[in-house]
């Protein structure tokens, strides 16, 4: 890859013009060429004719060439004035296209090299003693090479800018969705880091309140204990939005060690016991093992935080007297963990968002960002795996797949 930083550090692939240049000249038979802003050719010349070909083959676009030398003159001369300029090399016509990106000049296209008249065999002669070729081969091939009229020109130039304007107008909204998407990231991470260190400093306050202050009223230990469960969501939504800020920015990793499924399981079901025996919900797990014998090169604690998501939301959605189904087995080399419950479910057409960040159930989801399933599949495709939700439909319950990669032995 060739890239070239303009003066906003905007780096500028000279690749994305290669194709379009190719195509260019095999369209119309001229010779292309593009140099950037300090006069270094980055593409060509490429050909498009015998004539042209013959060209390439002696000295005319040598470092020290007399066409080489031209081709700077008139790229000098467009980034001084930024306005396109010619000239003729003998009978030879040889044209300029400004590159614009943000309203500055980072390159040029040169084009042409072609006679707009037919050639004789004395101005042929007078141009092949310049580049080294005997006279008669560049004439051979220079009355057989159809001259393009001014016209035609014309039409050629205004196609270029054409295509000029379209890679750049490309290049330029590429650029300005990449400055808005890390603009997003970086606010995103930061805020969420402002926000962790007075929710952290405020939970202390709490805990040191209810634990050394005696004799405290009912109401003041009610109230403080609401409050530190008020301020335990809002540290985990936070949470949610640190996470969600390194999938952005591709910082989110794991640390792989080898774990045990059936402690992963165990550990993860622990934090929502009490939620779950709270509205009467049965969590049932088969095999009764949990998976003890299956083992996993993972992230214990990131892969505890998926299915402690997953049951959360189960429970969360599931009535009053529910069923969570928790299903564990290993197929070849593959783990399964399937989560099904007995709850609202999912309309078929919202399956296809489940995933998205910031989307939200619209019954029984007063907290939360909805970025929990949304950071849940992240860290399983780091562990190379998949997770995937099915439905029937609204008050048919779903079930949560995820597939991971078992380790051997």
């Amino acid at each position: 890859m060739i890239t070239v930083n303009l003066p906003g550090n905007t780096p500028v692939d000279w690749e994305d013009w290669e194709t379009p240049l190719l195509q260019f000249t095999e369209a119309t038979g001229l010779v292309t060429s593009a140099f950037d802003s300090s006069g270094v050719r980055r593409i060509g010349p490429k050909t498009g004719s015998r004539l042209a070909a013959l060209l390439a083959r002696s000295t005319l676009w040598a470092d020290d060439g007399p066409g080489t030398a031209l081709e700077r003159t008139l790229v000098q001369s467009v980034c001084a004035d930024g306005e396109p300029a010619s000239a003729q090399f003998g009978g030879l016509r040889v044209c300029t296209q400004p590159l614009m990106l943000g309203g500055k000049l980072y390159g040029v296209v040169v084009f042409g090299w072609r006679f707009a008249d037919f050639s004789s065999p004395l101005e042929c002669e007078r141009i092949a003693r310049q580049i080294g070729l005997p006279g008669h081969v560049l004439w051979n091939e220079a009355r057989l090479d159809a001259p393009v009229s001014a016209e035609r020109m014309a039409t050629y130039t205004a196609l270029l800018g054409t295509l000029s304007r379209t890679l750049d107008r490309q290049r330029e909204i590429i650029d300005d969705l990449t400055r808005v998407n890390r603009t997003r990231e970086l606010f995103l991470a930061t805020v969420s880091h402002e926000m962790r260190t007075p929710l952290s400093a405020l939970a202390l306050r709490i805990e040191v309140m209810l634990r050394t202050i005696a004799d405290l009223p009912p109401a003041a230990v009610s109230g403080l204990e609401t409050m530190r469960v008020h301020v335990r969501q809002e540290a985990g939504m936070v949470d949610d939005l640190i996470d969600a800020a390194r999938t952005l920015t591709g910082h989110m990793s794991i640390t792989r060690t080898r774990v045990s499924l059936g402690q992963v399981l165990r550990d993860a079901i622990s934090t929502v016991e009490t939620l779950g025996h709270t509205k009467h919900i049965v969590i049932q797990v088969t095999p009764a093992d949990h998976g003890d014998d299956i083992r996993l090169e993972a992230d214990g604690r990131r892969l505890q935080q998926v299915i402690w998501n997953l049951l959360f939301n189960a429970v969360k959605f599931t009535p009053e007297g529910g069923v969570i189904r928790i299903t564990v087995g290993r197929s070849g080399n593959t783990v399964a963990i399937d989560i099904a419950d007995s709850g609202q479910g999912i309309e078929p057409d919202d399956l296809p968002r489940v995933f998205d960040a910031f989307t939200l159930q619209q019954d029984n989801n007063a907290t939360g960002l909805g970025l929990g399933l949304y950071i849940a599949r992240r860290i399983v495709e780091l562990h190379q795996g998949t997770l995937s939700v099915s439905s029937a439909g609204r008050g048919q319950g779903a079930t949560f797949a995820i597939r991971l990669p078992a380790t051997r032995g």
